[in-house]
Parts: C-alpha cells; structure tokens; sequence
C-alpha cells in the first residue's frame, strides 16, 4: 500500500480567495498547483520568501501572464495549515518590491491567521 501524506489545510484570509478567483485561468491554475505542493509539505518553483517578514515562514507566489504579474502570498508558520493571506495583481510601475500597502495588509492579514490558528484545531 503506497502512504500518500496528509494534505495540510488550507485557509482564506479577508476576500483573498474571491480576489484569486477573479484572476486569468492559467494563473488561478499555476496559483493552484504551488498552494497544493505546500499543502503537500513542499514549495514550488514558483513561490519564494517575502521580503520584510524574517525568514521563510511567509513565501509569495508569482506568476505572469500577458504582460501582467499576479500575486498570492501565504504562510507556513502556523500548525499543519496554508494560510492564503493575501491575492493581488502588482500594478506597481517602480521595481519589483511589493507596495507598502500590500505589505501593510498582508502583515494584517497575518495577525488575524494567528488569532484564527489558535482558537482553530488541526487534526
């Protein structure tokens, strides 16, 4: 018999998922593929470690598609769970950085996956 690992939970954040569904499809599905790999335990590709937030406990995932670049970012930091906290297209024109308003949000949005993980049991 072939132990297939446990898929780690995966929560939304504020409307990061209404956000998410509103991208182009191949995104959705390129968004998709990395958040099931770190459900799996592992990190795509296409995800790396987001500056400003200390290690790599918070990763966001990029993916361009038709000249525009999309955005989701999670964290791994709490429990067997994903936490979904933020989806966005960058419109920024300056550099790659990610707005201050974003990282302001996403470090929100973090807070509120804390208070939610400690009242939340993970089987």
């Amino acid at each position: 018999m072939i132990d297939v690992p446990r898929l780690k939970s995966l929560f939304w954040v504020g409307p990061s998922l209404k956000d998410l569904r509103a991208f182009p499809e191949e995104v959705k599905d390129a968004i998709g593929y990395a958040l099931e790999v770190a459900q799996r335990g592992g990190k795509a590709v296409s995800a790396k470690p987001l500056k400003g937030f200390g290690g790599a406990s918070v990763l966001e995932i990029v993916a361009d598609h038709d000249s525009n670049t999309w955005r989701a970012v999670y964290t791994v930091e709490l429990a067997d769970a994903i936490y979904v906290l933020h989806a966005f297209q960058k419109k920024s024109k300056k550099g790659i950085a990610t707005p201050k308003q974003e990282i302001d949000l996403i470090k929100r949005r973090l807070k509120a996956a804390h208070e939610h993980a400690k009242g939340e049991k993970h089987d």
